[in-house]
């Protein structure tokens, strides 16, 4: 009895992967090596980012730590001469003027992206490109700024330094706010809607929300930014060695007190500099350090 045989022709699909994976047999070792050395090179170029960081954290710990007293936080700058000085003053007009410039700005800024995130219209490209130039302006035009068109007419003031300083930290508040709504699942909205719930109930209930996580670390890095801001207040809110609370009167801050105690002749003076500036650079590192770990933990909270 006589079998037939019929020869299949071979799938050309197999054979195209089966030639794929022998190519990728042949250049495994290589690929290994060049990714190594990808690696080692990306692992070398931090280190050198990270060295001054470090250093300067370091130099300014060093520097500064040996200031910090109970006196240091409690008593208010005092002249040469007169023992005892700190930076109460200072620390209480740092928080005034960065808790004003945070009321105003975190509002409007929210409110400026979710717009851009919804629209895509000229008005909305016009706000993004002003809020992109602004980003890239000198603080120290903000300063100008600041002193031209209120200083003249209204005098030194803590309100218009918090004024110069949301003027900076605004445009950060949009761009990230824009970036995290428009991270949002598009269905979430597209589900409101589908429901008959309103634009605005749905910005407020779904969206706003669900970008929380990149909201809070956009405003926490803006107010990093803004408190550690010196130029805006050499213009704007002249400084006070007593203690003020009064945001229409000149006052005191951190950033003015390292800038006027630093180039001073007196070591008292210029150790007052460097303890202010530890403070200052401790609470712009926890700013930072926190709005990333708030941010990961509010994510992980919302899985």
């Amino acid at each position: 009895m006589t079998t037939l045989s019929f020869d299949s022709p071979a799938d050309p699909i197999l054979e195209r992967r089966r030639q794929i994976q022998g190519i990728a047999k042949a250049t495994v070792g290589r690929r290994k090596t060049y990714s190594r050395a990808a690696i080692g090179i990306c692992w070398v170029f931090l280190v050198i980012a990270v060295i001054p960081l470090v250093a300067v954290i370091l130099y300014t710990l060093a520097k500064g730590l040996p200031a910090w007293s109970t006196g240091f936080f409690t008593q208010v700058t005092k002249p040469e001469g007169i023992p005892n000085g700190g930076v109460w003053n200072a620390i209480v007009g740092t928080v005034i003027i960065g808790a004003i410039a945070t009321a105003v700005t975190i509002p409007l800024g929210l409110l400026a992206g979710l717009f851009l995130a919804e629209s895509d219209g000229w008005a909305a490209g016009a706000i993004r490109f002003a809020a992109d130039v602004m980003t890239g302006v000198p603080s120290i035009l903000m300063g100008i700024f600041g002193y031209i068109a209120l200083v003249r007419t209204f005098g030194y003031a803590a309100w218009i330094g918090a004024f110069s300083i949301g003027m900076i930290m605004l445009p950060v508040i949009m761009r990230a706010g824009e970036t995290a709504i428009r991270g949002v699942d598009p269905h979430l909205s597209e589900a409101g809607l589908a429901l008959g719930a309103r634009k605005f109930m749905i910005a407020r209930r779904i969206v706003l929300p669900a970008a929380l996580p990149g909201i809070i670390t956009g405003a926490l890095l803006a107010i990093a930014r803004g408190v550690g801001e010196t130029a805006p207040l050499l213009f704007t809110i002249f400084g006070n060695q007593y203690l003020q609370a009064n945001p229409t009167k000149p006052m005191e801050a951190l950033p003015l007190v390292i800038y006027n105690y630093s180039s001073q002749p007196y070591a008292d003076l210029i150790q007052i500099a460097w303890g202010a500036a530890l403070l200052l650079m401790s609470a712009v590192l926890i700013l930072n350090i926190g709005s990333r770990w708030l941010a990961g933990f509010l994510q992980r909270e919302r899985r």
